[in-house]
């Protein structure tokens, strides 16, 4: 992954010119007096890093529950989520 370090005030002059080299996979930092203040990547990208960021939460989480031993048999969770589910269905009419 490219980065570009520019300040906010090049960025300015230049925004629609530099928006398109991010949906070529350049992320830019932003300057500000110097110091890094903001990142601006496309969208799709973007998406992808939560995505990334939200499935190893899950990971982790899922790993901890392991190690507390709170665990379900596959077997019996999809049973539960069946029954949820017709219960659900039926409330609905």
């Amino acid at each position: 992954m490219q980065e570009q370090i520019i300040s906010l005030t090049d960025f300015k002059t230049s925004a629609s010119r530099l928006l398109q080299e991010t949906r070529g996979g350049t992320n830019i930092i932003l300057t500000q007096n110097g110091s890094a203040s903001a990142v601006v990547q496309d969208y799709a990208t973007y998406r992808a890093q939560q995505d990334a960021f939200l499935m190893l939460k899950l990971i982790v989480q899922g790993e901890a529950d392991t190690q507390k031993n709170r665990v379900t048999a596959q077997g019996k969770m999809f049973d539960s989520l069946r029954a949820s589910l017709l219960t659900q269905q039926k409330k609905r009419g």
